[in-house]
């Protein structure tokens, strides 16, 4: 193995307690991690979950559930989850690009606007959750799940309190997901939604080996999906590190009697710009009209539109269209093929064959909308993917277990084996500075 290579081998495991920090950090992600796992565990008062268990097995809020780990359907106290925080950021990073006045916060700001950009995405994050809350809480109510309260009267005590616990647990999960940003390894938020579904994942085995145990002919159909379900692990790999190398030359310019630049490089355009932002974008907008439902179902409006998005074949044409326009969208948003040809020439730099300047972000934006298309595409198959392997094997346990979540896990994964690589690779070379 080459020295500035490092690799998670057994005997290197070994050393990740030995690294600088490493240890302090994977002990308190860990930390956090349980005490969130014990938080989910902990119902509010006052609701027969098995009401709220029922209705959550009718598909309509099991995308939403996912990213609670499971909190939402038991209505625990962290129930909210990070689904608050997420939007809210979001929201802020888009408009940011919107709104001069935060571009400028951002880009220019440094580490005080980058702060005041975090202050304003909690406080966001504090009126999502107090929106999806009482929404929540009503819900609760209307179905009957809210002990000692019949549904002919509004229990005014009850959605302000459960509406009280909710915005708490949302306001934990906000700060624990920053501390494990800051102190821990991995991006907080993602950890938390990737353990959350890594949390289920025995529940769906349970389920499945139950199903294929009561008829040893579905054995057939579990393994088929078990193989597909690799196949796809594969492929999201393969995109998610999958980058378009744009060669990139600085000039040289001599000062006295020495040459400067005239070094070779590279700018990487990933293949999936978006991640899994552009399936999360249009699950949402999908899943809206069922969702108002649930708390509005008289109004024959929302009736039709969920009815028409809850069946084939509106469901996957609408689901694709979409996907199709958060790619595109989403990936205009963090690339700016204008504002990166400006900054090469800004730094005496330039793409071989394309001259500084309109030149190069023609070039730029051509390629930036070539691999926006196969991402949007990949995405569109690989939510149409688990859907497929249901039609063909009939096993739906794992269904759960879709390609977002697929997405998510793989994403968050990687990540955390880079930094990972990171610590391990800064230590071999410790010796250096020591």
């Amino acid at each position: 193995m080459r020295r500035d290579q490092a690799t998670l081998r057994p005997e290197v495991l070994a050393e990740m307690w030995q690294a600088s920090g490493l240890k302090n950090k994977l002990l308190f992600t860990l930390g956090i991690i349980l005490v969130v796992r014990f938080g989910v565990a902990v119902p509010i008062a006052g609701v027969d979950n098995a009401i709220v268990a029922r209705a959550f097995q009718q598909g309509l809020l099991q995308f939403i559930d996912m990213f609670s780990g499971g909190a939402l359907a038991k209505v625990s106290i962290l129930a909210m989850g990070v689904i608050p925080y997420i939007n809210a950021s979001i929201i802020v990073q888009l408009m940011t690009s919107v709104v001069p006045k935060l571009e400028e916060m951002q880009k220019e700001g440094g580490e005080a606007g980058r702060r005041q950009i975090a202050q304003i995405t909690r406080f966001l994050t504090i009126i999502l959750a107090t929106v999806q809350a009482v929404g929540f809480s009503s819900w609760i109510w209307r179905s009957g799940a809210a002990i000692g309260h019949p549904t002919t009267t509004v229990p005014i005590l009850f959605i302000l309190t459960t509406t009280a616990v909710l915005v708490c647990g949302a306001v934990f999960i906000m700060w624990v997901g920053e501390l494990i940003t800051e102190y821990g390894i991995g991006n907080g938020a993602s950890m938390l939604i990737f353990i959350g579904i890594v949390g289920g994942i025995p529940q769906y085995a349970n389920n499945t080996i139950q199903y294929a145990g009561s008829d040893n002919s579905k054995w057939l159909g579990v393994i088929l999906t078990l193989l597909s379900y690799l196949v796809l692990i594969v492929a999201v790999v393969y995109v998610t590190e999958g980058a378009r190398k744009i060669p990139v030359q600085s000039a040289k310019r001599q000062v006295g009697n020495r040459v400067y630049g005239g070094r070779a490089t590279y700018m990487p355009f990933r293949l999936n710009q978006g991640g899994v932002m552009p399936i999360i974008f249009a699950s949402s907008v999908l899943l809206f009209p069922a969702t108002l439902q649930q708390f509005a179902p008289n109004v024959e409006f929302l009736q039709t539109a969920a009815k028409f998005l809850t069946n084939q074949p509106g469901y996957g044409i609408f689901f694709v269209s979409l996907i199709f326009f958060f790619t595109f969208f989403y990936a205009s948003m963090i690339l700016n093929p204008q504002e990166i040809a400006a900054n090469l020439k800004r730094y005496g730099s330039y793409i071989p064959g394309y001259r500084p300047g309109r030149p190069t972000a023609e070039y730029l934006e051509k390629i930036l909308s070539r691999l926006t298309l196969c991402g949007a595409v990949f995405l569109a198959l690989l939510v149409m993917f688990p859907m497929v392997v249901v039609a063909i094997t009939g096993v739906t346990t794992l269904q759960q277990v879709g390609s977002t979540a697929v997405l998510i896990m793989v994403g968050v994964a990687i990540d955390l084996f880079n930094q990972l690589q990171t610590h391990l690779l800064a230590r071999q070379y410790e010796g250096f500075t020591t």
